[in-house]
């Protein structure tokens, strides 16, 4: 088994200690990618793929670990 397949089945089991690197990880092998934010983008940040297909989440801080909506979120744009 793969580093990314040990990833999102990491994902699918909605861990307490996933975190926001590990998340890029997994929604560059899907092949999204961020959208460049502007001056008042903040913490939210926005991910694109080639069918077009919107994923927006608040990159968290000070810790970089996802909160459980936002796996919810991942795990249902992702169709896992």
């Amino acid at each position: 088994m793969s580093k990314i397949d040990k990833l999102i089945e990491k994902l699918q089991s909605k861990p307490k200690d996933f975190t926001w690197d590990e998340f890029l990880k997994v929604i560059n092998h899907f092949g999204y990618n961020q959208i460049p934010q502007g001056k008042t983008g903040g913490s939210r940040r926005k991910f694109i793929n080639e069918k077009k297909e919107l994923i927006i989440l608040h990159e968290p801080h000070p810790q970089k670990v996802l909160k459980g909506y936002q796996l919810d979120i991942i795990i249902e744009c992702l169709k896992l």
